[in-house]
């Protein structure tokens, strides 16, 4: 059963994308649809079995790579913390395709589109089941792959193409951390088995711990959009919205969060990587909340939340609280693949706008899109009782609840996010749907509600946004709860949830709601009801200049293609032309051979039958002899001396030969 989760998605990717032309675009929405559907309902057994009845499964099919000592197999680990992260993935994935179905229905290549959407689904089921790191990098590296295929899916599109270099070559980036990172691992251990590496932590040096610690973040980095490799994560929007909402509610990007809580024993053991990881979750978090202020793009607005709520996740891991973090990766999935494909239905029933300035007033017109949105944004900003305040609020009352330099800078930098958050989120709804319209009358006479494979995802995941952090809250995060067992690891002294939940001031409680709702009533004031003042703010000189600098995205862009990206063309051309075409052709085979043929035709040419010729080379051989001979009498005999001389012997030989070379020519 448990490979079969694996085999379904991966069978119903073959069958589109291979058999597209035969079984046709309603074949392919029916085969890869029920894949998904049927490999969710046994992840959810899965779940029962492995979770909630704490029998985890291990599967071992054959020997992949025998070197040495170097062993590694192609094995599959079914524990607590797989079957928690395949919910999401097949749930939303299966909710995607289903929506897909509808939203794609106009695209000439839908069973290309399918093809790829399940093969994502299948290379991340690989990447969270795989029993050691390597099985897990082939996940790994196959959703980086298959996410640069589903952005550059409109591969006509200049913009599309950039967006899905960027995305590949940034995760390179991380990658490589990440590649240093494993031989690091095998270096100090010996092995990639998680099993393995994880049972001889404890008598490992700490340093050494650190390092791979930090590679590993690297990796994590680049995955999950932190700073400073976020920029790539934006520009995905160019993809279709489906692929949008797959890569930031279920997948990529929650694919380095997936690395950071797997790695738990190996991160327990060093407070430095620690401290690392929450001051850069913190940093993240609060940047994306400032960017996200004032994007005028509604995909972009909702990318800018999912960096942002990253950084709440990373925070996490960096304050100890796996299951805290991996409580809102999965709350997250679920409301922000709401957000995504709201937004979708809005961008599909109104002519394709996406600058939200020309959209408003579409709350009459959808009203229902309108709702699941509304849902979506107070799931995201914390209301308390819906699915995102049982664990965002949770990550920032531990941060405080540490009493430490890391936890208070996280917890000012959470709070502070939280309201702005809340702000964004507010403006979104309100310049979409609240304000006076402002868009051609045309696209509003031809707005309507979608049908129902576009209703039916949005309702059950609004159901998911208010309810699931209510029902599973106390299985994830709840006090004394055992169900991770020893799919995760916190050291004692690092757990804090008696301290956040019992010893707290009220008020330290409330703040990041207090501040939510200062966030959310400050945007429908000033968008809703008074908009004039919004614009004048931008009117003044520090106005103008904040403005530029946030929806610039503190020019990261511009500072990555000015100093990086020119300087490394710079580099290149210059090893290129000069390195490469100049001192290896000299230097190398070619300039040996040439450097050899000239020789030979230069020797040849010096026998040129003249008696007198030849009777000069009889006497330079002699002089050359005598000097050979009496060169140690009549100088000092050091061998610095010795070189010296023949150097100068040589050379002189050299002058002497070249005029009778042009002589002979």
């Amino acid at each position: 059963m448990y490979l079969t989760i694996l085999i379904l998605p991966l069978l119903g990717s073959f069958i589109s994308g291979f058999l597209g032309r035969k079984i046709g675009v309603t074949g392919s929405h029916i085969i890869t649809c029920t894949c998904l559907i049927l490999a969710s309902i046994l992840a959810t057994i899965a779940f029962y079995e492995v979770g909630l009845c704490s029998s985890p499964v291990k599967i071992y099919l054959f020997n992949w790579i025998d070197s040495e000592y170097l062993n590694i197999s192609w094995e599959f680990l079914f524990d607590q913390l797989t079957v928690s992260m395949f919910i999401p993935v097949l749930y939303i994935s299966s909710l995607i395709h289903i929506f897909s179905t509808d939203y794609m229905a106009e695209d000439p290549h839908n069973q290309r589109f399918f093809s790829y959407l399940s093969l994502f689904t299948f290379f991340m089921l690989v990447l969270v089941s795989g029993a050691n790191f390597f099985v897990m990098f082939v996940g790994w590296e196959g959703i980086g792959i298959v996410s640069y295929l589903l952005i550059n899916f409109w591969f006509t599109r200049i913009q599309a193409n950039k967006a899905a270099i960027l995305a590949l070559t940034m995760n390179r980036v991380g990658d490589m951390g990440l590649s240093i990172g494993f031989f690091a691992i095998f270096s100090l251990f010996g092995s990639l088995d998680y099993a393995t590496i994880f049972s001889i932590v404890p008598f490992m040096n700490e340093t050494a711990l650190t390092i791979i610690g930090l590679l590993l973040l690297t990796g994590a980095m680049a995955k999950s959009a932190q700073i400073p490799l976020h920029s790539w994560l934006p520009g995905s929007m160019e993809g279709p919205t489906p692929v949008s909402a797959l890569i930031h509610a279920a997948t990529l990007v929650t694919a380095g969060l997936y690395l950071l809580l797997r790695s738990s024993p190996l991160l327990e053991y060093s407070s430095t990587a620690l401290l690392v990881i929450t001051l850069t979750g913190a940093t993240t978090a609060f940047f994306a909340a400032t960017c996200g202020l004032v994007q005028n793009d509604l995909k972009r607005i909702i990318a800018f939340s999912t960096i942002s709520q990253l950084g709440y996740m990373v925070m996490a891991v960096g304050l100890s609280q796996y299951n805290v973090a991996l409580m809102h990766v999965i709350n997250h999935a679920f409301f922000k693949a709401l957000l995504f494909l709201g937004a979708g239905a809005v961008i599909h029933s109104f002519s394709d706008q996406q600058d939200v300035r020309r959209l408003g007033g579409l709350i009459k017109f959808l009203p229902f899109t309108y709702t699941t949105m509304l849902v979506g944004s107070l799931s995201l900003l914390a209301t308390p009782w819906l699915t995102g305040f049982y664990s965002k609020d949770l990550i920032i009352e531990l941060a405080y609840g540490q009493y430490s330099f890391s936890g208070t800078y996280a917890f000012i930098l959470g709070s502070i996010t939280a309201g702005l958050t809340a702000f964004y989120s507010f403006r979104l709804i309100c310049l979409v749907f609240l304000i006076v319209p402002n868009g051609p009358k045309q696209s509003y006479l031809n707005t309507h509600e979608a049908n129902n494979k576009v209703i039916i995802p949005l309702f059950l995941l609004a159901l998911f946004s208010i309810f699931f952090g209510f029902i599973f809250s106390d299985l994830f995060v709840g006090m004394a709860s055992d169900f991770f067992s020893n799919a995760i690891f916190i050291k004692p002294n690092n757990i804090y949830l008696i301290e956040a939940e019992f010893s707290l001031p009220l008020i330290i409680k409330l703040l990041p709601a207090l501040l939510s709702l200062v966030g959310a009533s400050l945007a429908i004031i000033l968008y809703h009801k008074s908009s004039k003042f919004i614009i004048g703010l931008t009117e003044n000189f520090i106005g103008k200049n904040l403005y530029t600098f946030f929806n610039g995205k503190y020019f990261f862009d511009i500072i990555y293609n000015n100093y990086f990206i020119n300087k490394g063309l710079e580099l290149g051309y210059i090893i290129s032309k000069v390195l490469d075409r100049g001192i290896i052709e000299i230097v190398g085979p070619y300039g040996l051979s040439q450097t050899f043929t000239n020789t030979g035709k230069n020797i040849s040419k010096l026998d040129t039958g003249v008696i007198t010729t030849y009777s000069i080379y009889i006497t330079l051989s002699l002089i050359s002899l005598i000097f050979l001979n009496f060169a140690p009498i009549l100088i000092e005999t050091s061998l610095l001396n010795e070189i010296r001389i023949f150097i100068i012997y040589i050379a002189a030989l050299i002058i002497v030969l070249s005029p009778l070379n042009n002589n002979i020519k």
